[in-house]
């Protein structure tokens, strides 16, 4: 049976790097794309098997980039996959690499879905990014996207800057509203050691209005007919991503490109994370065959990460082991910390936000 119907393409390169970002990622530069995207179809041409594909996401780094040449380039790889069932295609893009040539592109290999990098629209908080974007130009741009008919996009936000107020917030929500996109996936900033801000000792905000910003963007979504299906992501009615719920489901996909991550036949592999290594000796990768244990370890992980948490007996189903006797379900549902409603277990609304923290006290 074809079990992998999914594909992640992994673009190292950018043409700045953001402040915050601990991605696998280098400066774009023009022999190193064209050695990379060689190499990314040497391994597309030896991992896949031939499964009919049903997602792909093509992201970084930033994926447009590069130039319209490597772009096509990058998009005719894709035609080494069986596409014929294939449902939603992502590809990642900033708002400034936005233009109708892209987007013609784009639509010509049946793209149909962006994800745009918007992040904020306030200027402090994008020259503290690194980032370049006006809420003009995403108007502009968006209005673009819609005229060559793309009906599925998502937009990011970043939140929870150090010295950003809840007014910025409210602001940035303002606008991405009136933007309507289909999706928006937001991002409380992580200061990770790697990073800018991390060899800068940036802080993180107080934790108390970290949530409070959090409660207000789901309340404020929710209100906005964005149906809250993911612990960062809202989508309206049938817009959910169909890529990202595959991870969040414990299902198997293909990763490919530097850094990428995959999982298949039981075994998630991390692909090298050196571009230099990747480009001149493959496309090595960590593997890890994971114990039966395991793989139920990450199927609560994932799963608890969605809103409508896990169904116990899809879970039966799937391992032929009863959840609540395998993992400490049920002092947590008395603790008010998981919910258990119509055959599903879920985190407590209120304590998404805590949710690592109950992820550790079950396993």
């Amino acid at each position: 049976m074809d079990e992998i119907s999914s594909v992640y393409i992994h673009i190292p390169f950018c043409s700045s790097i953001c402040t915050y970002c601990d991605f696998c990622k280098v400066l774009y530069n023009k022999e190193w794309a064209v050695s990379y995207l060689k190499k990314l179809k040497e391994e597309i041409q030896e991992r896949y098997m031939g499964e009919s594909i049903k997602t792909i996401y093509i992201g970084g780094g930033t994926p447009s980039c590069l130039s319209m040449k490597e772009i096509e380039y990058l998009l005719a790889l894709t035609n080494l996959l069986n596409k014929k069932d294939l449902e939603e295609f992502t590809f990642e893009c900033n708002l400034e690499d936005i233009t109708e040539d892209l987007l013609v592109l784009l639509k010509r290999f049946n793209v149909n879905r962006l994800s745009i990098g918007i992040e904020s629209f306030d200027k402090d908080n994008l020259v503290f990014m690194n980032r370049k974007g006006s809420y003009e130009d995403a108007k502009k741009k968006m209005q673009l996207a819609r005229k060559l008919g793309f009906n599925n996009i998502n937009l990011d936000l970043i939140y929870a800057l150090p010295n950003e107020k809840m007014i910025t917030l409210r602001k940035d929500l303002k606008c991405l509203l009136n933007l309507d996109p289909e999706h928006i996936s937001t991002y409380s900033l992580m200061i990770e050691d790697h990073t800018y801000l991390g060899y800068k000792k940036i802080n993180n905000i107080p934790e108390e209005l970290d949530f409070e910003m959090y409660e207000y963007i789901c309340k404020k979504l929710t209100k906005n007919n964005y149906k809250h299906y993911e612990i960062s992501n809202f989508a309206k009615p049938g817009y959910e991503s169909k890529h990202n719920l595959v991870y969040w489901n414990n299902q198997e996909y293909y990763g490919f490109g530097c850094g990428a991550s995959g999982y298949i036949s039981g075994v998630r592999y991390d692909n090298t994370k050196n571009i230099t290594s990747y480009i001149n000796d493959g496309f090595k990768s960590d593997d890890v065959l994971l114990s039966e244990k395991s793989i139920r370890e990450y199927e609560l992980m994932l799963g608890l990460r969605k809103t409508e948490g896990i169904n116990l007996q899809e879970f039966y189903n799937k391992y032929h082991i009863n959840m609540q006797d395998e993992f400490p379900i049920k002092p947590l549902i008395k603790s008010g910390e998981l919910i258990y409603e119509n055959g599903y277990v879920r985190i407590n609304p209120k304590k998404l936000y805590i949710m690592n923290e109950i992820l550790l006290k079950l396993i």
